[in-house]
């Protein structure tokens, strides 16, 4: 498929009005429906042309925004940080009930299409969001949203006034009500497509594109919302929208059919259906249907199982001015299974380059054909990866004075690790201060070169009774003989650190750690450790003396 992807920044919330919520609120969808990139894009074409209104006899406007055959605009989902498009949770994907994702465990999840066999107890849907393979990993992604309080006022007031019923009308006339917006919040990615059938058309639609960066989606502009940002405009002559070639797909076991963004049909009788394939149903479901036609076959297709959701789908006319009328769909992530038949990977990839259903030109119908193979699969939560996205480093001045500030970044982490131990430490027991004076000078001698053995033969060759000091003198009821000799010896295992593995700091692309090379050849840990005994000497010695 030749293809358009570029990315949306949102620079404020943006309000794609769904039918979520009650009468006093508006909730967006989690994504941007192709309809309203058509019509930003529409408006675009006729602001370069001059127009006062599109002239819909043009076979240039037919084919660039309402013939489905040669132009589709497809929802823009959220972009993965690997910069690709994310796609909708499948509906067959089913974990453990109480199982919950969190930013450190994943989540088992089962697909119920390629095997219902599975060992869940208490199987619940997986949730709505969508999701990313990435370095063989399955991401997933959630969009953030911003809930604002409004009230409707008087225009010219700039206020609202107070509610009052009309005698003539008997209607209430004034302004005052409270309502809220759920929008997709700001500083989020989203990644759109279009699909072109020429290149001619491809490179128009990327000049209308390259008008601006700028550009207004959604409802409620005049309000704060909708401003968003264009970049990485690219043409792609083979683009796919799943990560399968047709001729893998020919080789299962049953046809599954996955929904990609939201099906609108019709039943026999030309009203809007949201009938799932069913053995029971006598006539043939509407999605059988339109398959054997589009494929121009005269076939059996036996529904063996399906994971459906429906929702209804609305929108909003410029031109008229007017709400668009309210259609049931099925919703994007449905799964269909039929039983298997013969299909060929020219059929396959007309499905899917064509779609199927009503409003295909707005991205509704997008489908894949035989595309979830993996019965198991483990989710986590999308993170973003510090290092793709940190900024490289050209010169070896900018490398070192990176690695001096992460160097100094990671010492301030250290020495807040060594206050928090001392703080909630400390020295027990019967220890004079003159043995604790000679742990501190023997100790400050060795930090120079983070020498520890120096501090190891203090302890080793004191006479008898200062060793039993030593012995008796306790840390976090551990000998002060036993716990010196640990840290002085494997001064590396930085065992009086709780969270180590959070001992690090990077600038741009420059890292430090504690246990790194750098570390190493520093001594760092050496000299922390002796840093840590005379810390403790001097609070035992500052104790004694009160």
């Amino acid at each position: 498929m030749k293809a358009i992807t570029f990315s949306l920044h949102t620079q404020q919330p943006l309000l794609a009005t769904s039918f979520q919520g009650d009468p006093n609120s508006d909730v967006s969808y989690s994504y941007i429906p192709g309809s309203m990139l058509r019509g930003a894009i529409i408006g675009r074409y006729m602001k370069q042309n001059r127009l006062a209104e599109l002239d819909l006899a043009s076979e240039e406007v037919k084919r660039l925004f309402f013939d489905a055959n040669s132009t589709c605009y497809l929802n823009a989902y959220l972009q993965s940080f690997d910069g690709k498009r994310t796609l909708p949770i499948p509906r067959s994907w089913f974990k453990e009930k109480d199982a919950e994702l969190t930013d450190e465990l994943h989540v088992d999840v089962y697909d119920f299409s390629v095997n219902k066999e599975t060992p869940l107890e208490s199987p619940k849907f997986f949730g709505e969001g969508f999701w990313s393979k990435e370095r063989g990993t399955v991401k997933f992604y959630k969009e953030k949203r911003r809930i604002n309080i409004h009230n409707w006022r008087d225009r010219k007031k700039g206020r609202s006034t107070q509610t009052k019923l009309e005698e003539e009308t008997k209607q209430l006339q004034g302004e005052g009500e409270i309502f809220r917006y759920e929008a997709i919040d700001s500083g989020q990615t989203l990644q759109a497509v279009i699909l072109c059938s020429s290149d001619a058309d491809a490179k128009l639609l990327t000049n209308l594109l390259n008008l601006s960066p700028d550009i207004w989606l959604g409802g409620s502009q005049s309000a704060g919302y909708g401003y968003t940002k264009i970049t990485k405009i690219n043409y792609h002559s083979n683009w796919k929208e799943v990560n399968i070639y047709a001729d893998t797909s020919t080789e299962r076991d049953f046809f599954t059919i996955t929904l990609l963004s939201d099906l609108i049909l019709r039943d026999e009788y030309g009203q809007y259906a949201i009938i799932s394939p069913s053995t029971t149903n006598q006539v043939p479901a509407p999605l059988i249907k339109e398959i054997k036609t589009i494929l121009g076959l005269n076939i059996e297709m036996n529904p063996y199982i399906s994971f459906t959701s429906s929702v209804v789908i609305g929108g909003f006319n410029r031109k008229w001015g007017l709400p668009l009328p309210q259609v049931p769909a099925l919703a994007a992530g449905s799964v269909f299974v039929f039983d298997e038949f013969s299909i060929t990977p020219e059929q396959i990839q007309q499905l899917e380059t064509q779609g199927i259903g009503e409003r295909r030109v707005e991205g509704f119908g997008r489908i894949a054909v035989n595309w979830l193979s993996q019965p198991e699969v483990k989710v986590r939560k999308a993170k973003k990866d510090v290092a793709l996205n940190s900024p490289q480093l050209k010169t070896d001045e900018a490398r070192s004075l990176a690695a001096q500030m992460a160097e100094r970044l990671l010492v301030q982490k250290i020495e807040q690790a060594l206050q928090k131990f001392i703080a909630r430490t400390e020295i027990k027991g019967d220890i004079s201060n003159s043995q604790l004076s000679r742990l501190q000078i023997f100790a400050r001698k060795a930090l120079s070169n983070g020498d520890c053995d120096l501090v190891l033969s203090l302890i080793n060759n004191i006479p008898a009774n200062a060793k039993r000091q030593f012995e008796k003198a306790e840390v976090n009821n551990t000998s002060l003989n036993f716990i010196l000799d640990e840290w002085l010896k494997k001064p590396t295992d930085w065992t009086w650190v709780s969270n180590k593995d959070k001992l690090k700091a990077q600038v741009a692309d420059a890292e430090r750690s504690f246990n790194d090379e750098f570390a190493i050849e520093s001594k760092l840990a050496e000299k922390y450790t002796l840093r840590l005994i005379m810390a403790l000497a001097k609070k035992a010695t500052k104790e004694k003396n009160k």
